[in-house]
């Protein structure tokens, strides 16, 4: 034995690779996908609701009739085609061709998070700082850990980020000397807790951010799955300067295909082609095919009204069974779409070391530490409503009530039974500045 750890590589890692560690969620997987436990934990789309057969059949024309062409090389941007059915599908949400909107000015990437990594790239040196909710989504902090950038966290309420706080920080960081580079945010639907930025802070948002300099990256997964009516219009639908939009069809199509846009500044574009065509030369010609005939020759528009059915149906499920089963002191965020509800623990109960005796009980959650990048959020819980039928999620739910009242139980025994650093309440930080870590 010449190591003295279980990697004999450890010494020839990058620097950029020192910081990496599995996210909360993809930990989870293994043991949440056991047939036994009810699975909160995930965000993966009821793909069942989809007409699978026409969909089969439509993906077995493309590999018969097409596969010369949707199985070979493509170009790094992506095919001209989805890029005019994508601005077709951003058209719905107010991001037409009065705001800039153009195919040639969108790339195509795989999925969402190539976009997010596109971004990184191009923007991120190391010890630069992104502004970001608190919480936010995990795999953006992957990506952000990744270029070896740090994340400032901005408090939240039910209105979504708190202009105010996001003021604070950048001046706070500006005193401090740090090179803030751009906001991250998840105005609708934010995954994990569900908020929605509200209509009158979208603008103050964009007015601070212009004024600070500060470019804006809009994640926007999950905008067209709104259960109450209309989302708010988008930042990019407002503004097209320093705003990039980023998002996918993972959410309202298919995830397997890993098919996700950026909508960029002209100027960006090139670049944006260059780094992408670095990463995986191009695209999958098949996956972009088969989603533009899907848009192309599908009632796409009326299965999102399908998703949107059935997701409020299990959203309200979830609601129920949080409102009837809960113990005292747990709140939880009540979203007006998407996929998630982020709910606060009772005082004292710490959601990380809980989730052994969770899966033991064979149910599954996100702690709220893996959407921080300082690992504080204890005392919070990320569940989601789009997968589980409405009956397991209400069975879900009681399993996770019967472990948190055995928690509460001990702790009038024994007192604290185990702790993973500092809570967060739902709604942001104990201090209005920036949480940087």
């Amino acid at each position: 034995m010449t190591g003295t750890t279980l990697d004999d590589y450890t010494d020839r890692y990058a620097r950029r690779v020192r910081g990496m560690t599995a996210s909360e969620i993809r930990a989870l997987f293994a043991v949440a996908s056991r047939p036994e436990v009810v699975s909160l934990a995930g965000g993966a789309p009821y793909i069942a609701a989809l007409p699978l057969d026409a969909v089969g059949e439509m993906l077995g024309r493309l590999g018969a009739e097409h596969g010369a062409t949707t199985l070979q090389y493509g170009i790094g941007q992506g095919t001209l085609e989805l890029r005019e059915r994508i601005c077709e599908v951003m058209a719905l949400s107010g991001i037409d061709a009065s705001c800039g909107a153009s195919p040639e000015d969108v790339v195509v990437t795989v999925g969402g998070q190539q976009a997010l990594d596109l971004v990184a790239r191009l923007f991120l040196d190391p010890g630069d700082v992104v502004l970001a909710e608190g919480p936010t989504y995990v795999g953006a902090l992957g990506v952000f850990q990744a270029a070896q950038a740090q994340v400032a966290h901005v408090p939240m309420d039910a209105e979504g980020l708190i202009p105010e706080a996001l003021e604070a920080a950048i001046a706070d960081l500006s005193r401090a000397g740090r090179r803030v580079k751009f906001l991250y945010t998840i105005p609708t639907y934010q995954n994990p807790t569900g908020v929605t930025l509200s209509e009158e802070r979208r603008e103050r948002v964009l007015d601070i951010c212009e004024r600070a300099g500060l470019l804006v990256v809009e994640d926007d997964p999950y905008g067209q799955l709104g259960f109450e009516g209309d989302a708010p219009a988008p930042l990019r639908a407002r503004r097209r300067d320093g705003v990039f939009y980023l998002s996918t069809f993972s959410k309202t199509f298919a995830p397997g295909l890993r098919v996700g846009w950026i909508l960029a500044p002209h100027a960006v574009r090139d670049k944006l082609v260059i780094a992408s065509e670095a990463q995986i030369l191009c695209p999958s010609g098949y996956a972009q095919a088969a989603v533009s005939t899907y848009l192309g020759t599908m009632p796409w528009r009326q299965q999102l009204k399908v998703y949107r059915e059935v997701y409020r149906e299990r959203r309200d499920a979830m609601l129920t069974a949080l409102a009837d089963l809960m113990p005292a002191g747990t709140t939880w965020t009540t979203p007006a779409g998407g996929l998630f509800v982020w709910a606060t623990l009772p005082d004292g109960l710490d959601s990380k070391a809980m989730m052994p005796r969770a899966i033991a009980a064979r149910v599954a959650y996100v702690p709220g530490t893996g959407f921080y990048a300082d690992g504080t959020g204890s005392g919070n819980m990320r569940l989601n409503f789009s997968f589980p039928s409405p009956e397991r999620i209400r069975e879900g739910v009681r399993r996770l009530s019967g472990v948190m009242e055995q928690e509460i139980a001990m702790r009038k025994v024994f007192g604290a039974v185990g702790g993973s650093g500092p809570r967060r309440r739902q709604g942001g930080s104990d201090a209005p500045g920036p949480d940087l870590a």
